[in-house]
């Protein structure tokens, strides 16, 4: 589905990566066993809007730009909650007033799916779990001028205390504005089997940027943006390749121009990694199959 470019976009600025500015988030995929379900749960609760609806495959999103597709596939088995894969789908809020009426939302009509809550400084997220097991964040950036960012690059990020409740008190109201695209994914947190092979495929192959790392957990962007994905082995340690299964269809990223696309496609190639180009978008997969694909500005999904 193609769509004007949104008004509002989570901040990014010029970086010395690889990965070219202006890159961030498209729709994500997933592949679901009840579509009727499915698409209740991200319309009603989680209050996006369904932009398009054929067949078996449903998309939905905010001010007609899509966030998420889901794809029903009745015969494929679930996903290996231990495997390498999805752990969350991260929905950014333009901002705090959006996010807590989706919020309030949530916890009318599906509070059983609440996981936590956390403010971590650069951001104020809250977690759920969809009817089929897949992990999702709503959350709002704080502005780029009250993050810190240490000497090396990286961002402060933590784990404080976030009440809901608190939250709700302070910023819902019933007629908080639901104009326009005030939503898009922000970032995808991936499940993955070692983060060396992770470091070694999303940052020297990919050409993201490192904005923070931990034992267990990754960090990555391009434009200076606090993470556009996640990476961690808290459940997946030593996982090899996805087998087909519901859960994560594919990871779609934007980058401004055609060339970015092409220049991406050269070092995948120098890198031996088999990719699909059909002149608009190009796909490839990580190293646990993943699937990915790039395409440029004027091409959104």
């Amino acid at each position: 589905m193609r769509a004007a470019a949104p008004a509002w976009r989570p901040d990014s600025v010029a970086t010395a990566g690889a990965a070219p500015d202006g890159t961030r988030m498209n729709t994500v995929e997933l592949l679901v066993h009840d579509l009727d379900a499915m698409t209740a749960y991200y319309r009603d609760a989680v209050t996006l809007d369904v932009l398009g609806q054929s067949g078996a495959t449903a998309t939905l999103g905010r001010g007609g730009v899509p966030i998420m597709v889901l794809r029903q596939e009745r015969d494929l088995p679930g996903a290996d909650p231990r495997g390498a894969g999805l752990y969350h789908t991260a929905i950014v809020f333009e901002d705090e007033r959006r996010l807590a009426a989706s919020l309030a939302s949530m916890a009318q009509r599906v509070p059983q799916t609440f996981t936590g809550s956390a403010d971590h400084l650069v951001s104020e997220a809250f977690y759920f779990t969809d009817p089929e097991g897949n992990g999702v964040e709503l959350y709002r950036d704080r502005p780029r001028e009250e993050w810190s960012v240490h000497p090396d690059g990286t961002v402060a990020m933590g784990i404080e205390p976030l009440d809901p409740n608190q939250f709700l008190q302070r910023w819902y109201t019933p007629e908080a504005p639901d104009d326009g695209a005030s939503a898009a994914i922000g970032h995808v947190h991936l499940q993955v089997g070692d983060l060396a092979s992770a470091r070694r495929f999303y940052v020297d192959t990919l050409g993201f940027d490192i904005t923070a790392q931990m034992d267990s957990a990754l960090f990555v962007s391009a434009g200076g943006y606090h993470h556009h994905i996640g990476m961690n082995t808290w459940r997946s340690a030593g996982a090899g390749p996805r087998a087909a299964s519901l859960g994560l269809g594919d990871v779609r990223i934007l980058v401004p121009t055609r060339a970015d696309v092409e220049a991406l496609a050269d070092r995948l190639r120098f890198h031996r990694v088999p990719t699909a180009d059909d002149g608009d978008t190009l796909r490839f997969a990580d190293p646990w199959n993943t699937r990915l694909a790039v395409s440029p500005e004027t091409a959104r999904l």
